[in-house]
């Protein structure tokens, strides 16, 4: 594909010059900018070459710190980091082609346990202090961990692969992904699917809003072939009760996240698109605008409502970290690795809870 030469004024450039920052020499982490606030950014790395890593962005600093986990435990993270989460002193990190949970410090990183015997993990969701849930893209069953001891302490079978997971009090909601159309409902107290919930072909994000609403974005399929779809679920009755329908086939959501306030929804689809949770329509444009670069994943601080956003460029080289303010102003681009995907903001513990 041809592209046009687009002449771009010298002081445009003095001004991306200005906020790009490739970042910084990684000095003392774990007695410095790692143990402050921040955000964990997993490289995915190129499939089965096994070059996942870890960035962390320090507020401390205002730099990004690249291949932290290698640098401070000795040994690479593994095939495709997919997902990271925080209870207490304690943060994990999902590794989905490794097959693994990487459980280490939450303020400097270093190992305590490496959890094995996974099958493709995708997400992990904190039942309690002492259990967890891990889904799978494909086995038909949900792990249970013992988080006392970080081992896997038995299964719960749903029927088919699982992709998202979201914990409201006594029950978690699971989502089939690929080629699916279903939420199952597991009570957590008995590790029992007692429910299930029809949503759109393929529910690929989900997120609580303040209200204990669950929103799910079901990007209608890789073939096209039906519409997407944002849908909210009552999760004390287990029933839709919104349901926006995007306008064309060829709409592809992705990456639906909220702030920290439970009020405002954001979402992926040709740049970064957010909407109030009492919005009666789908925005028609972009917040952010896509421009030239590939939005991968979106974050949003929980505590700033700062907006972070990944761009693979083009899946092979070192990708950026784009930040913006919460009024969509560009404050940074850092470089970080090879396809940075999805952020775990280190913030109060007090938002690390679901």
């Amino acid at each position: 594909m041809n592209k046009s030469i687009i002449l771009v004024p010298f002081a445009y450039i003095i001004m991306i010059s200005c906020l790009r920052d490739p970042g910084p020499i990684i000095g003392d982490l774990t007695d410095s900018y790692i143990s402050g606030p921040g955000v964990y950014i997993l490289n995915e790395g190129n499939f089965r070459s096994g070059n996942g890593s870890l960035s962390f962005y320090s507020y401390d600093s205002a730099k990004i710190f690249n291949n932290i986990f290698l640098t401070i435990n000795e040994r690479p993270l593994g095939d495709v980091p997919y997902s990271m989460n925080i209870l207490g002193d304690k943060a994990y990190i999902v590794v989905n082609n490794s097959g693994k949970i990487e459980v280490v410090n939450r303020n400097d990183l270093k190992s305590v346990k490496t959890i094995n015997g996974l099958i493709s993990p995708r997400y992990i969701s904190f039942i309690s202090s002492n259990k967890a849930y891990v889904t799978s893209l494909y086995s038909d069953s949900v792990s249970i961990l013992d988080l006392s001891a970080n081992v896997i302490s038995g299964y719960i079978n749903i029927g088919r692969p699982s992709e998202a997971i979201m914990t409201s009090f006594d029950k978690s909601f699971v989502a089939h992904w690929t080629g699916g159309n279903k939420i199952l409902v597991i009570n957590t107290l008995n590790n029992q699917v007692v429910d299930s919930v029809e949503v759109g072909i393929e529910p690929e994000s989900m997120v609580l809003d303040k209200n204990n609403m669950l929103w799910v974005l079901c990007n209608g399929g890789w073939t096209r072939d039906n519409y997407a779809e944002l849908i909210g679920i009552n999760t004390q009755t287990n029933t839709v009760e919104k349901r926006f329908t995007f306008p064309s086939k060829t709409d592809s959501p992705t990456c639906l996240q909220i702030d920290g306030k439970g009020e405002t929804l954001y979402y992926l689809q040709n740049g970064v698109k957010r909407m109030s949770i009492s919005s009666t329509q789908l925005p028609p444009e972009p917040f952010i605008a896509e421009s030239d670069r590939l939005f991968y994943k979106v974050g949003i601080n929980p505590e700033n409502g700062e907006i972070f956003i990944t761009d693979v460029v083009d899946y092979l080289q070192k990708g950026y970290v784009l930040r913006y303010k919460n009024n969509g102003t560009l404050v940074s681009v850092m470089q970080a690795e090879i396809i940075p995907g999805a952020m775990c903001f280190k913030v109060n513990p007090d938002y690390q809870t679901e």
